[in-house]
């Protein structure tokens, strides 16, 4: 796909996404109906090809029991033979064929009728040739039969295809049983305030119910009283407690710990968080995706190969003066040995394994095809707030004015903002916290709008104030002490007693500890780092700076943002965008990939291709090591899938004969089968980082990569 194309993609999505926000609750209700469905035909292919694999599985126990060949390799040749026995082999090798091989006969007739023959073709004409040819020995033809081969041939195939089906819903299966795990119940909170017990189904958005140490959240909400710590490792793969209080949010499933919390219903049903996680997964899992057309294709070739290979071996071999039983023989081993169940699995089962390895460790693809381009992306765009930072003020200098020390200026202002709710304010506080002060009781407070606030600390008047409320009051400041913080885009505010400045505390947005490191890790891959902020230059500059982004833009209007996008995409980059709020939107939606942050908010995460559960930048990271390490993982399936056919025909067509080595197709039924083994367990050797589970490997540069 050229720039052009994945533009118009990248257009198309976006209103696609725009459609889809404006249908509302309605659609989405509908959507999540539609994957129930989908899931239910699911399960039900499932069950059938199980069914169909015991069935055969048992007919094919008496079939190589009877099966002279068999009886050689076992030493027993003629015991288990009785008059018409061949009859019974052909009756038996018939009811496998036609009820064993009728998914994949089926097959057959549709990839032909729709002018694409693909995987089932290749599998029912080999199928199809090994028992038309042993039936015609059987009824009289001078040959041997090869009904062993078609039987195992058929059990291998429905096996193959149970066990890549059952893998797929894998990710899915997960999370289904994490809605299990939600309680049936919730303690309403009446109005009077007593309890009572009803069912969770039953609530309603503002309602309030109870959560009891020990119990699990029921839906979504947010606290409205009380104060605890719940465990989300169920949702988050988190197992470190987070506190939450009045005003937090907490998502149904997580589990309760210490203390009672009163929590008023924000979500229910198909719009709350599981639910969301639940539909996002089986999205991804139906997406269509363009390694399995590549799949696709090279069973089309693979179809073209075995057909022309076994004609080519059939002719040449009679023109060659061997008897018509030797040549059909070398014509069915070609055919049996071309058709590689491997390919079928090659990439489903890396599919599956990815999916369901993103799923469970906070990565939720919503879109399967956008997440394979991922592993070509050579730019990622990080919003810096909520994304890069945590979206909080932190200290970044205390300044004294006067000799006093910095814990001094630091406990007045604590005390003073211990009143406060300003963001600042809070900053100061927590500041304070992390250095154990003890912060004095502070009486009189007093706000002071848009400039501050005043109180009473241990008899002395303290005000903390802007530079502008300095500047209203006479108070000069002498010495060059804050030019470095105005440069860095610090905000600045002054611990004022009377006409005096005591101090100065710089406060700036606190970095994410995690983000140095995803961007150290994206660095390795190769992949330039951005930053798109509508925060001034200057803490752009500084944050840029602290985290060595290879660039950035600052003070950016939100309606611009997908512009600076676009602009990177006309360079020739494939870009990634991160960001976690509604102005992030626009361009989430016009980058090759969108990843949301999955703390931030609804549209964001709606407009995303990749939703990350944790706000943990390093998540963005895995992101392409887990893409980059799937794409192997294909192009080694496929490459055993299809390769080791360049050795295996050229054996199965007897080009080794005159030295005495012919491959049979009891050998080309087994190389096909260790085939299909190799693939199913170099698929399982798909590992993701162990940083996404907040441990940190020494070395990254092999993230996503394949032990096997």
């Amino acid at each position: 796909m050229d720039r052009h194309e994945e533009k118009q993609e990248s257009e198309g999505r976006l209103a696609k996404r725009a459609a889809v926000q404006g249908k509302g609750h309605t659609a989405h209700k509908q959507s999540q109906g539609h994957n129930h469905g989908h899931q239910d035909h699911h399960r039900m292919m499932v069950a059938d090809f199980k069914r169909r694999f015991f069935v055969s599985i048992i007919l094919t126990v008496p079939v190589l029991a009877l099966s002279p060949m068999i009886q050689s390799f076992l030493g027993i040749a003629g015991t288990l033979q009785f008059p018409g026995y061949s009859y019974f082999l052909l009756l038996l090798s018939t009811a496998v064929y036609f009820y064993g091989g009728w998914p994949f006969l089926k097959g057959l007739t549709s990839e032909v009728g729709n002018g694409q023959p693909g995987m089932m073709t290749l599998i029912a004409v080999a199928i199809t040739v090994a028992y038309g040819y042993s039936g015609a020995v059987v009824l009289g033809l001078e040959g041997k039969v090869f009904f062993w081969e078609l039987v195992t041939l058929i059990d291998i195939m429905l096996l193959g295809h149970w066990i890549e089906m059952r893998s797929v819903m894998g990710a899915s299966r997960a999370l289904d049983e994490l809605v299990r795990l939600l309680p049936s119940e919730a303690h309403l909170v009446k109005e009077d305030g007593s309890t009572e017990e009803v069912r969770v189904d039953s609530l309603k958005k503002g309602d309030v119910f109870l959560v009891k140490p020990g119990e699990k959240i029921p839906t979504d909400g947010t606290v409205v009283e009380g104060a605890t710590t719940v465990n989300e490792a169920m949702l988050t793969g988190e197992s470190t407690p987070v506190s939450k209080a009045e005003g937090n949010d907490v998502v149904g499933g997580a589990l309760n710990n210490e203390g009672s919390i009163s929590v008023k219903v924000m979500k229910t049903g198909d719009e709350t968080f599981l639910s969301q996680v639940v539909a996002m997964v089986r999205t991804a899992q139906k997406s269509r995706s363009r390694s399995q057309d590549l799949a696709n294709r090279a069973a089309f070739w693979l179809t073209v190969v075995a057909l022309t290979a076994g004609v080519t071996t059939l002719i040449a071999w009679l023109l060659a003066g061997r008897e018509f039983v030797f040549a059909m023989e070398r014509m069915v081993t070609v055919m049996v040995i071309t058709c590689p169940h491997a390919l079928g699995l090659a990439v489903p089962l890396v599919v599956a394994v990815s999916t369901s390895l993103a799923a469970t460790n906070g990565l939720l693809l919503r879109d399967r095809a956008a997440f394979e381009r991922s592993r070509n992306i050579d730019a990622v765009v990080f919003d810096k707030t909520g994304t890069l930072t945590e979206g909080r003020f932190g200290i970044r200098g205390i300044i004294n004015l006067e000799g006093g020390s910095e814990e001094e200026i630091l406990n007045l202002a604590a005390a003073v903002e211990n009143h406060s709710e300003h963001p600042i304010a809070r900053g100061i506080v927590a500041e304070a916290k992390k250095r154990s002060l003890k912060v004095p009781e502070a009486s009189e407070f007093e706000a002071i709008k848009g400039k501050g606030a005043r109180a009473s600390v241990n008899g002395r008047t303290i005000t903390i104030g802007s530079p502008g409320y300095l500047k209203e009051q006479g108070i000069t400041i002498e010495g060059n002490e804050l030019q470095g913080h105005d440069e860095k885009g610090n905000t600045v505010v002054f611990v004022i007693e009377g006409k005096k400045a005591l101090g100065a505390i710089a406060l700036g947005d606190v970095i994410r500890p995690e983000s140095s490191e995803a961007l150290s890790r994206l660095s390795r891959m190769g992949i330039r780092r951005f930053m798109l902020t509508g925060d001034r230059e200057e803490v752009a500059r500084t944050v840029a700076g602290e985290l060595g982004l290879d660039d950035y833009f600052a003070e950016v209007l939100p309606e611009n943002k997908a512009d600076k996008i676009r602009e990177l995409m006309d360079q020739g980059m494939k870009v990634a965008m991160t960001g976690d709020g509604v102005n992030d939107a626009p361009a989430l939606a016009t980058a090759d990939l969108g990843v949301a942050i999955g703390a931030g908010t609804d549209v964001a995460v709606e407009t995303a291709d990749v939703v990350l559960v944790r706000s943990d930048p390093r998540d963005v990271a895995a992101i392409f090591e887990l893409a980059r390490g799937t794409y192997r993982k294909m192009l080694q399936n496929l490459a055993w899938a299809t390769g080791y056919n360049v050795i295996a025909i050229p054996l199965a067509a007897g080009v080794l004969a005159p030295k005495g080595i012919i491959l049979s197709p009891a050998v080309g039924a087994l190389l096909m089968s260790l085939s299909t083994v190799i693939v199913a367990v170099n698929a399982r050797f798909l590992k993701i980082s162990k940083t996404i589970t907040g441990k940190t490997k020494k070395d990254d540069n092999n993230a996503g990569e394949v032990t096997g």
